[in-house]
């Protein structure tokens, strides 16, 4: 039974890569990112071309009312013109949500459909992998340089990162270093954040799995209230997530464009 559940849970871990060693690529992250990414661009086009000015729909109303609710968060913490970070921040929520989403559906799903056309492993879940995280978090510490230098320009860019806290030219080194480890301890903190919560979650939901797979018929009945309890708490994990990295990347963007000229 330990080697089968060893077996069991590191199969569900297992990632379907173009092939071994540190440089492949997860095809089954990219597949379901670019999926909740088209799913949230399908029902959000939808609402779009189907919007009223009579009375709306529930669905219109279900959509105007998340759109209103980011711009308002990021009216109130991004000081600036909002017209990228405003849609920006909008996507960054819903496709985190819809990906997170992904790890609602029974764990042995996605690899026994997959295992119907020969695909020998499956991980439906995008945000638990930390390639994916981080790959995001990057995009956001681009962003960060970017608005930065819009902001103060290159002449000023250089003076936040060389000439703050101490504010003195011998002081040029220690200054970089410090700003440099606050700069990249962003993204960093962001991505693993992000995945750490999300992989939790779904070892928990394979560990509830292999109770169904004990010997015990206690363990056996106590997996399907455990499940279930599982799954409706998680429901608050992948929207607050989604929240959270959403919050942070507008905080972010907002400190980038509004650094004091030191």
């Amino acid at each position: 039974m330990a080697g089968s559940t060893a077996d069991y849970i590191g199969h569900h871990l297992t990632f379907n890569t173009t092939g071994g060693g540190f440089w492949n690529v997860h095809l089954d992250t990219l597949f379901f990112s670019f999926l909740a990414g088209a799913v949230f661009l399908f029902f959000f086009y939808r609402a779009a071309t189907k919007v009223t000015d009579g009375v709306p729909s529930k669905f219109q109303c279900f959509v105007e009312m998340i759109i209103e609710w980011v711009d308002g968060v990021v009216k109130e913490n991004f000081h600036g013109l909002r017209g990228v970070v405003a849609p920006l921040a909008l996507t960054v929520f819903c496709w985190i949500f819809v990906m997170n989403a992904i790890d609602l559906i029974p764990v042995d799903f996605p690899p026994q459909f997959a295992a119907m056309f020969g695909i020998h492993y499956l991980r439906a879940v995008p945000t638990a992998d930390i390639s994916a995280t981080l790959g995001m978090a990057l995009c956001v510490f681009c962003l960060i340089i970017f608005y930065t230098i819009k902001s103060k320009g290159v002449g000023g860019f250089v003076k936040e990162y060389t000439l703050h806290p101490f504010n003195h030219w011998a002081f040029i080194p220690v200054n970089f270093v410090l700003e440099m480890v606050t700069l990249i301890a962003k993204p960093i903190s962001l991505g693993f954040r992000l995945f750490g919560n999300m992989y939790a979650g779904e070892l928990i939901f394979i560990l509830i799995a292999v109770m169904y797979m004990a010997d015990n018929f206690l363990l056996q009945a106590l997996g399907l209230p455990l499940h279930l309890a599982w799954a409706i708490f998680h429901i608050l994990v992948i929207t607050l997530q989604a929240f959270i990295f959403m919050m942070l990347t507008i905080v972010y963007l907002s400190i980038g464009y509004n650094k004091a000229d030191h």
